[in-house]
């Protein structure tokens, strides 16, 4: 990726965002932006051909045990809409910050929601309980995430089945969590995986999509998404060090419908 030459250029650039009208509804279309006010920096920052991030109303962060303790007030202070949390990972690990950034996200008004690391080796339907073990129904809480990408450091698990079977497991795992909690799972995923395995053809279900270099309409031509993973440098108040943010793919009158059709 190509880097701002200077962390100065960087500051003026996200100083600009702070002053910029809202963006337009209508989708991703639209080149004006957000009234709020960003707090959001980049440690790895890069140069954008075509829409940029910050031309999105709407931003959220994704976080696991990694971030460690977490100020989830000055998270919401700084613009933050959206969280996902890191609740499990395989059939049996749970994360260790999953209960304290779920009170955490709740209490400072964040819209959270949970995912699931996905191993191939335990059977879907082994997953998919001990998600529902470990994750509450909730009112109001953002729909479950199935996390599918290549595990290669795992020291247990490196299977790499063919897409057919990736996508035969996904649909067990998400039948059952749509059974349980009400709610559809989204669908996050990688470029590699998603060029390896074809998940993208599973037709009608919700993608969040990771893409730190190119932008979606590049890295994922043609694929319809929700939320977008644009960086895993970020900087925000609140939390130490890098993380992951995300935006949400259109302005703040279209959150609000996906909010109240699918936060449940």
């Amino acid at each position: 990726m190509t880097a701002f030459r200077t962390i100065a250029a960087c500051v003026v650039a996200l100083s600009f965002l702070t002053a910029l009208p809202a963006q337009a509804e209508g989708g991703s279309g639209g080149t004006t932006l957000s009234t709020h006010s960003s707090a959001f920096g980049d440690s790895d920052p890069v140069e954008w051909n075509g829409r940029a991030p910050w031309r999105y109303a709407v931003h959220g962060i994704d976080v696991a045990r990694f971030q460690g303790e977490i100020n989830w007030r000055r998270v919401r202070g700084a613009g933050v809409e959206f969280a996902f949390i890191k609740a499990t990972e395989g059939g049996d690990l749970l994360d260790p910050m999953f209960k304290q950034n779920w009170r955490g996200a709740g209490k400072a008004g964040v819209a959270r929601g949970a995912y699931h690391f996905y191993y191939f080796c335990p059977p879907p339907e082994v997953q998919a309980r001990w998600f529902i073990r470990n994750v509450p129904r909730v009112r109001g809480k953002l729909p479950p995430v199935l996390d599918m990408e290549w595990n290669p450091y795992s020291p247990t698990c490196t299977t790499r089945p063919p897409g057919k079977e990736v996508r035969r497991q996904a649909r067990i795992f998400l039948d059952i969590l749509e059974r349980h909690y009400g709610q559809r799972p989204i669908i996050y995923t990688t470029l590699e995986f998603y060029r390896e395995t074809g998940i993208g053809r599973m037709k009608g279900e919700e993608f969040w999509l990771r893409s730190v270099a190119r932008t979606l309409d590049t890295a994922y031509p043609g694929q319809s998404w929700s939320f977008w993973q644009y960086t895993g440098t970020g900087i925000v108040p609140g939390v130490e060090g890098d993380v992951d943010i995300n935006v949400f793919n259109g302005g703040t009158s279209r959150w609000a419908r996906w909010l109240k059709t699918r936060a449940r």
